[in-house]
């Protein structure tokens, strides 16, 4: 008796996903709940558990495969181990048609799929030249691809090969010496070398459906709002002596690193409860303004970019905040963030500042009216009191959309996240 593995329920305005990986393959015995594959959505990767125990019989749809709810992936028979002898064969030969067959199962490699085989052929490596990423070691294109640019940097630079000596002009005739010789050709301008195409690779591959989807959200936000950005320097040193003297007593308190974004999170909080503007959205005709901060932290991943929220911030604890801005940041990096975790949000900060941006322009997150990016703090020299003195300065950027937040009061709202974090006693205690 066969069970249908099958694609699960998808996110509401989800249509497609599309098929990463199988961490099984056919012939293979497989545990009830055990993760069989890597589904792929806009946003997020769905991991897919076995329904039953048995083995692996078939794989309907390989890697890189398009599919919806509830459409077939392939099926498990009931057994306990996998069957040996014309059965596997059997079995591998449909794994092979089917483009799922994972190089290196039988052979101790790590296990790839056909795109990354591919991409291994292509480049004359084999998957034990590479060292894998992704669950249980599997290889994945990120992982070439930063192979090959290692190795690359690491290659010698080609020794220039000596020009070969010019062969001596035979004796002139009579005749040669009447007839006047032609003009010498140019040198090429620089001394530039014609290159053939194996000195100039190149290569292409998909998107992601993620890096798909941030691209479009990207354009979407560029052609659909009237965006502008304010700027204003914010003074870190208050907030940094706060942090030195109090971290290793708030660590041990609550088991949590104190750091910047904790700070940023409340003060933005605190500045969208004065301005429901900055924390509106539009919605057609009509402007929604939310009696709630749902602040959206971006945090890289391996994928690209991805939004998870704080919910009703504005009620969290510093503590609080940073524990739920770690579980995200892991959460991430597994590749285990729901649709829920990124769904929704009123507001937006963005660190660029932790890759050493010192400024830079960030793109609104619709249907959010504004999003604060965050730079590197360096110590710069400024006037106080008359005086210049050195102080370590952050630059903050809002962007915001000009249709539903005025001019005054994009720049009165920066202002006032810029004193509530040059003055963070206050803040914290709510006066």
């Amino acid at each position: 008796m066969s069970t249908e593995i099958k694609v699960p329920a998808l996110p509401e305005s989800v249509a497609d996903a599309t098929v990463v990986a199988w961490h099984k393959q056919p012939g293979e015995a497989v545990a009830r709940d055990e993760v069989l594959v890597d589904i792929e959505t806009d946003k997020v990767v769905l991991e897919v558990p076995a329904p039953a125990d048995g083995v692996l019989e078939s794989i309907a749809e390989g890697d890189g495969a398009t599919v919806v709810a509830e459409q077939l992936l392939g099926t498990i028979a009931a057994g306990a181990a996998a069957e040996t002898g014309a059965a596997t064969t059997a079995a591998a030969d449909a794994a092979t048609d089917d483009g799922a067959a994972g190089a290196g199962a039988a052979s101790g490699e790590p296990q790839t799929s056909p795109a990354v085989r591919k991409l291994l052929e292509e480049n004359g490596l084999s998957a034990a030249d590479v060292a894998g990423s992704g669950k249980n070691g599997r290889i994945t294109r990120e992982d070439v691809q930063a192979h090959l640019a290692s190795a690359s940097a690491a290659a010698p630079a080609p020794t220039p090969t000596p020009a070969a000596a010019p062969a001596p002009a035979p004796a002139a005739t009579p005749a040669a010496a009447a007839t006047p010789a032609p003009p010498p050709m140019a040198a090429p301008t620089g001394g530039a070398i014609p290159l053939d195409d194996e000195q100039r690779p190149q290569k292409r591959v998909p998107m992601t459906r993620l890096r798909a989807r941030i691209a479009e959200r990207l354009l979407h936000a560029k052609n659909s709002t009237a965006m502008l950005t304010t700027f204003n320097e914010l003074n870190m040193q208050p907030v940094m002596e706060l942090r030195k003297r109090y971290k290793d007593q708030f660590e041990k308190s609550h088991d949590v690193r104190l750091g910047f974004m904790s700070f940023f999170v409340k003060a933005a909080a605190e500045a969208l409860k004065r301005f429901p503007e900055v924390n509106a959205s539009i919605d057609g005709s009509d402007i929604v303004y939310h009696g709630f901060c749902d602040v959206g932290i971006a945090v890289s991943s391996n994928r690209g970019l991805v939004v998870p929220i704080l919910r009703n911030a504005e009620n969290m604890s510093l503590a609080q905040i940073e524990k739920q801005i770690g579980n995200y940041a892991a959460q991430a990096r597994e590749g285990r963030l729901s649709i829920e975790d990124m769904t929704g949000g009123t507001f937006t900060i963005t660190n660029g500042g932790v890759f050493g941006s010192m400024l830079s322009t960030p793109i609104l997150n619709p249907p959010q009216s504004a999003i604060l990016g965050m730079h590197a703090t360096k110590e710069r020299p400024v006037v106080e009191d008359g005086q210049i003195v050195i102080r370590p300065v952050m630059y903050l950027a809002l962007s915001y959309d000009h249709r539903i937040v005025d001019g005054s009061g994009a720049v009165t709202f920066l202002k006032t996240i810029k004193e509530l974090l040059e003055d963070p006693a206050r803040m914290l205690l709510d006066i």
